[in-house]
């Protein structure tokens, strides 16, 4: 299994692409600051993936950077491998290498073809593997983590990477994916938190959390998978799914939540902080949460 050297068991999950990366990379030495291990992030709209690590890997000392995920739509394989490389070999163990194939509708919308996902993966692992060694001599490649929502790909996560980036999942699918993975790989498991007592308060932001994929096939799917119904996959989820996808709560509950997790299976967790705007900064409830994470 690739070396991550987590520095804690959580880290955080934030989607930053409408800040200015020098407002990110201040944000990401605080969080690095209060005991957060890592810092992942998406790529679906904004910033080059591969790039904005390299600019949060560069402002901190010991925080793991991981792409959450990295779209392989977004860039071939061999670019993939060998920025990857790079990275792993400036920064050895702080760079996680989070792949996913994304979206059908976000694929075909940027002109790009979206068919046969498992496939599509396999082929895109199987030709970074043949890149040579030549491209960084003696570096190590860094952790490859796959979004594996379904047994298929996770099963893949752990024949052909290092393990799975559960995203919007419960404990108890964490705990299938360590179930499938068994002991020797990573499962890296996201959970969305909303700090806030007031129970209407925190449904709101769970449902607008959700609302944008809830219309997306493959997390409807993940859900019903989960034990969902019909009901439950509607535009912005139904309560149960929000309440069940969303940590909602004071600072001990969402660290008993987390902690769930935890006991499920997981090797870390990234805690992705939900305020009323996805513009909205996440460092005051970091601060809050990070005591009762025992950070």
């Amino acid at each position: 299994m690739a070396q991550i050297n987590f520095s804690s068991s959580i880290g955080v999950w934030w989607s930053s692409d409408s800040w200015s990366i020098h407002d990110v990379r201040a944000r990401a030495r605080e969080i690095e600051e209060l005991g957060y291990g890592s810092l992942f992030y998406g790529e679906a709209f904004g910033k080059e993936s591969l790039t904005q690590a390299s600019a949060l890997l560069g402002a901190t000392e010991r925080l793991v950077v991981g792409t959450g995920i990295a779209n392989i739509h977004s860039r071939d394989a061999s670019a993939a491998e060998s920025g990857s490389r790079t990275l792993s070999a400036l920064y050895p163990g702080r760079f996680v290498l989070g792949l996913g194939v994304s979206h059908a509708p976000l694929v075909e919308n940027n002109a790009g073809t979206y068919a046969k996902p498992l496939a599509t993966m396999r082929e895109y692992l199987r030709r970074m593997d043949e890149m040579p060694e030549q491209i960084e001599p003696g570096a190590q490649r860094p952790a490859r983590l796959l979004a594996a929502l379904g047994p298929k790909m996770i099963e893949l996560s752990g024949t052909a990477g290092d393990g799975a980036h559960p995203y919007l999942v419960t404990p108890e699918q964490t705990a299938r994916t360590r179930e499938l993975l068994g002991p020797d790989k990573w499962v890296v498991s996201e959970q969305a938190v909303a700090l806030t007592t007031d129970r209407e308060t925190g449904l709101r932001r769970a449902h607008q959390h959700l609302h944008m994929y809830s219309q997306l096939p493959n997390y409807q799917k993940s859900w019903l998978r989960q034990g969902f119904d019909e009901s439950d996959v509607v535009i912005g989820g139904s309560d149960k799914l929000a309440e069940h996808m969303v940590a909602i709560g004071d600072a001990e509950a969402i660290a008993a939540h987390v902690r769930r997790h935890l006991d499920a299976g997981a090797d870390h967790v990234v805690i992705q902080v939900l305020g009323d705007d996805r513009a909205e900064d996440p460092l005051p409830a970091l601060r809050e949460i990070a005591p009762g994470l025992g950070l």
